[in-house]
C-alpha cells in the first residue's frame, strides 16, 4: 500500500514498523486525552486533530516524530522546547528519546484554548 491517500489515523499508523506504531499511538492517545472533543482526520496526509479548526498534526519520519501545533503552539512553549529541534510550526521528537507526553499534553491544551477563543 502506498503511503498516501490515507482514510484514517489507524490506516496511517498501520503502515509503520511496530516500534513506530507504539510511539504514534502514544502521541494519539496523549492528544485525545488533552482534547477529548476533537475530531480525528487526515490532512496533508498526516494524522490531524480538529476542534474549532486545526489543533495539531503529527507524522512519523525516519529519525523522529514531527509534531505540528502551529507557529503559536511552538512559540508559546519555546523555553520548554529548547532541547528539541523546532521550526516556525514544527517540533521534532527524536526516536531515541521518550516522547515528552506531559509537554505535548500542555501544548494541545493551549491550542484548544486558543482555537476556542478565536471562534
Amino acid at each position: 500500500m502506498p503511503k498516501t491517500d490515507f482514510k484514517s489515523i489507524d490506516e496511517y499508523i498501520e503502515t509503520f514498523p511496530k516500534e513506530d506504531q507504539e510511539r504514534l499511538q502514544q502521541m494519539r492517545k496523549t492528544i485525545q486525552k488533552a482534547a477529548p472533543d476533537t475530531e480525528e482526520v487526515i490532512s496533508y496526509q498526516m494524522p490531524t486533530f480538529r476542534q474549532n479548526g486545526i489543533l495539531v498534526h503529527f507524522a512519523a519520519h525516519k529519525n523522529h516524530i514531527g509534531f505540528y501545533p502551529t507557529p503559536t503552539g511552538v512559540k508559546a512553549f519555546q523555553d520548554e522546547l529548547s532541547e528539541y529541534e523546532t521550526s516556525k510550526g514544527a517540533i521534532k521528537f527524536p526516536n531515541e528519546k521518550p516522547l515528552p507526553l506531559g509537554l505535548i499534553s500542555r501544548i494541545v491544551a493551549f491550542r484548544v484554548e486558543e482555537n476556542s477563543a478565536s471562534n
